[in-house]
This record gives C-alpha cells, sequence and structure tokens, in this order.
C-alpha cells in the first residue's frame, strides 16, 4: 500500500476515534432529562440505525445485500459488543467521569491484540507491545493513576470499565471477518440493527417517549447518532478494513485525548501536568504502531 493511501488509512481510523471521544457532550443532556444508561445505549442504537437505514435506502441500496449466514458476525457485534460496551461504558460515566470511563475503556487494545492473536493469528511484535503499554500507561497518567496513586476508585466500576474494554474490544473481532465482503456502511446498518431490536426488547425506552418532547433531548440524540456513532463507526470500520485489528485499536486510543479535551474545554475539568504528559504518551503510541514500516504490513 502506498504511503498516501496508508497515511488515509490511519487518518480514518483516527477519526473514528476522535468522534467517539466526544461522546459526552451528547449524553450529559440525556441523563439531566432522567435517562439512564441502558436508556442512552437504546437511544444511541435507535437513532444511529434509523439514520443509516434512511441513507443506505437512498443511496446505497445495492449494499444491503448480505449472505444470511454472515448476520451471525452483525448480530454478535451489535448485542455482544456494541450494546454491552456502551452500557458499562456510559454506567462508569454516571458513576465517575468521562476520563475515567474513557480510560477504562481503553484496556479493549489489550483485548484485541489477545484475541487477534488467538482467532485471526496476528503477530505479537515488539512494536506493539511498547504501543500497548505506552497507550495504557498513558491513560493512567491522563486520569491521575499515576504517578500519585490518588485516585479512588470502587473495585465495581473498575470491574465494569474493564468489562466495557473487553466488549469493546469484541467489536473488532466480529467485524474483522466480514470487512473483505461489505462496506462501513453495510456492516454498521446490520450491526445497529441487532443493537437496535435487542435494545428495544430490554429497554424501557418505549415508555419514556414524553422525554422526547424537549427540543435538547432530539438534538443530543441525533448528534449522539450522527457524529459519536455513524461518523465514528463507519470511519473505524474503513479502516479496520485495510488493518490489523490489534493496530486499529491501538490507534483508536486517540479517543482518550478527545475525551479528556472535551472535559476541560465543556465539562469543567481540569488539565493537569501528568495528564499532559500521558496524552503526549497516548500520542507518540499510536505514532509509534502507524509507523511499523514493512514489519507490520498493512492487510489488503
Amino acid at each position: 500500500m502506498e504511503k498516501l493511501s496508508s497515511l488515509k488509512v490511519y487518518i480514518m481510523t483516527i477519526a473514528g476515534a476522535a468522534c467517539w471521544g466526544l461522546i459526552g457532550l451528547f449524553i450529559v443532556p440525556l441523563y439531566d432529562r432522567g435517562f439512564t444508561a441502558w436508556d442512552v445505549v437504546a437511544v444511541r442504537a435507535i437513532f444511529t440505525f434509523a439514520i443509516l437505514i434512511i441513507i443506505m435506502a437512498i443511496f446505497y441500496r445495492a449494499q444491503l445485500r448480505t449472505r444470511l449466514k454472515d448476520h451471525i458476525f452483525f448480530a454478535g457485534a451489535g448485542i455482544f459488543s456494541i450494546a454491552f460496551f456502551n452500557f458499562f461504558y456510559f454506567e462508569v460515566f454516571s458513576q465517575s467521569s468521562i476520563s475515567l470511563a474513557v480510560t477504562l475503556l481503553y484496556t479493549g487494545p489489550l483485548f484485541v491484540t489477545l484475541l487477534s492473536r488467538l482467532f485471526f493469528k496476528e503477530p505479537l511484535t515488539i512494536r506493539k507491545g511498547w504501543a500497548l503499554a505506552l497507550a495504557i500507561a498513558g491513560c493512567a497518567f491522563v486520569v491521575g493513576l499515576l504517578p500519585l496513586g490518588q485516585e479512588s476508585i470502587p473495585m465495581k466500576t473498575l470491574l465494569i470499565g474493564i468489562l466495557s474494554g473487553f466488549c469493546y474490544a469484541l467489536y473488532s473481532i466480529f467485524s474483522k471477518p466480514v470487512t473483505k465482503r461489505y462496506s462501513a456502511l453495510t456492516i454498521t446498518t446490520y450491526t445497529f440493527l441487532y443493537t437496535s431490536v435487542f435494545m428495544l426488547l430490554t429497554s424501557d425506552i418505549a415508555r419514556k417517549t414524553d422525554q422526547f418532547q424537549y427540543v435538547d433531548v432530539w438534538i443530543s440524540a441525533v448528534l449522539l447518532a450522527l457524529v459519536s456513532t455513524v461518523a465514528a463507526f463507519v470511519l473505524y470500520t474503513s479502516g479496520l478494513k485495510y488493518l490489523e485489528a490489534s493496530k486499529a485499536s491501538i490507534l483508536a486510543t486517540i479517543e482518550p485525548i478527545v475525551a479528556v479535551v472535551t472535559g476541560v474545554l465543556f465539562l469543567g475539568e481540569h488539565l493537569l501536568a501528568w495528564q499532559v504528559l500521558g496524552i503526549a504518551l497516548v500520542l507518540y503510541s499510536a505514532i509509534l504502531v502507524a509507523g511499523g514500516g514493512s514489519k507490520n504490513k498493512l492487510i489488503r
């Protein structure tokens, strides 16, 4: 793959993660209106699928054709990854902060690397190991776990956060086998079809329709779907089509940087010196994995 093409792939993957990092801006108003974490997952899934199916029906109808046996991957990604990683992620956010939630979510690359080795036989290179270590250390600095260890995290919150990382990792594992057959839009659309059906069956969202009389709820729901879901997943899945799943997930660690900066600028959080160091470490880890050269070729 030529350098320009490689650069585009890396930019798409990182841009998708950046869109995820903005999510705190859109879910806070929903919490303020009385929605639970499980309700917010339902809102995100239903609005996302509605937007995607309209886009697909108008512009990409031919891409809606799929093989029936591939729907096990769409359903797996939609239920076991999207539904549950969103719930665990939003639950940590509701109990603590967006910075802590996104940092615990980013135990995900570790799970992706291990699972990719198990299922796809992807190599565990020294470069990947260093990138993972730097990304995890950087995230720890960002939320104050390092250098002083003063952050007091309840064991329940920690466990929920780690589960969010594990379920997040499952998206790459379920989606990777079908990336060569379908576009990012197709994969994302069918993934959220199954998430939406599952959430309609298990959440109370159908009994909270009166909450949608508020304009801010609609604005938050639409932006949550458009920016932090449709754009994010399409960009990330487009990158995943050409990258090893483990490499894509490590590049996506740009998300905590965006989340922390968003918290500082809009949610009243403060950025300390070691958090700046953490951001630098995460950035360097992304540069390290992107500069893998011939030893870490992109998958076609």
